[in-house]
């Protein structure tokens, strides 16, 4: 009974110091750079990965809301290889895409175009209600519908069933730029103007603020487990936990090194970002 007493003790107070002992902080994300394509791209605003081999980009190639039809699509391989520069062109100022089945929608300025992804070609297009849109950025729900942002008259678009309307609209959306479709009932948004990452109920539309202070808020992509990247068009990357939480990973706003809509390559663990005026796609590692 007498050495039962001590081994219990002796357990006890190894517990007892155990829990002494500080939880190891968790190893802070870093970026490395992986690689960088030429500059032949024309300001590209923003990149999407196909799922397979490809990343599409988006070339304004002039200014952000020209009708001059000189903007065009390129396809990258994973490697930053250049591989279809203009893949399809004749666009007016392409912003955000977002991929279905077999069509790549992007928006025009003041439409929204869907392009047959075998062919390059489009195949139809839907108009912005009312006037002075800015469509910006395109996310597509795992059932289809399509959001798109317009972010110079706060409003948000749906495509759903083939019915275009809007969606959503007011100043309470506070120029909404990033859009992400998170399954069928939730929709995150990247307020421009007060630099906030916020989450929309489909259902309610009650709009939750997970993160701010991020500046102008561009694009936004899963990282997993709720999770988020998050970039600031002036040159900052931001992850932001579930739990709202967030932590800067890159800086490049003194080298007036842009970075707008990006992708995440989850099984390469691959960043990639537009450099806008730098006409490149910079790729990092997420470490």
């Amino acid at each position: 009974m007498k050495h039962t007493y001590l081994l219990v003790t002796a357990v006890l107070v190894t517990f007892s110091f155990i829990a002494l002992i500080p939880a190891k902080a968790p190893k802070p994300m870093k970026l490395v750079k992986a690689w960088e394509t030429d500059t032949t791209l024309r300001t590209p605003e923003s990149v999407l990965y196909d799922g397979k081999n490809t990343l599409y980009v988006a070339n304004i190639d002039g200014q952000a809301d020209a009708l001059d039809g000189s903007g065009f699509i390129s396809k990258v391989s994973l490697d930053g290889k250049i591989e279809n520069l203009h893949w399809t062109s004749g666009l007016n100022a392409p912003k955000g895409m977002g991929i279905y089945k077999k069509r790549l929608y992007v928006t025009d300025v003041y439409r929204l175009i869907a392009i047959n992804t075998e062919t390059g070609q489009a195949e139809k297009t839907w108009d912005a209600i009312g006037k002075g849109s800015f469509l910006n950025d395109v996310t597509v729900a795992k059932d289809g519908t399509v959001y798109v942002s317009d972010s110079r008259i706060d409003k948000i678009y749906r495509l759903k069933d083939d019915k275009w309307e809007v969606f959503m609209e007011g100043e309470q959306l506070n120029k909404p730029n990033g859009l992400l479709a998170v399954g069928t009932d939730k929709l995150m948004i990247g307020s421009g103007k007060i630099g906030a990452l916020r989450s929309v109920d489909v259902t309610t539309k009650a709009i939750t603020t997970l993160a701010d202070g991020m500046a102008a808020t561009d694009g936004i992509v899963p990282e997993g487990k709720g999770n988020y990247f998050v970039s600031d068009w002036n040159g900052q990357i931001f992850h932001v936990n579930a739990n709202g939480t967030k932590e800067q990973l890159l800086d490049t706003r003194s080298a007036k090194v842009n970075s707008a809509d990006i992708e995440y390559v989850a099984k390469k663990k691959l960043l990639v970002v537009p450099t806008f005026y730098k006409n490149s796609l910079v790729a990092y590692k997420v470490e």
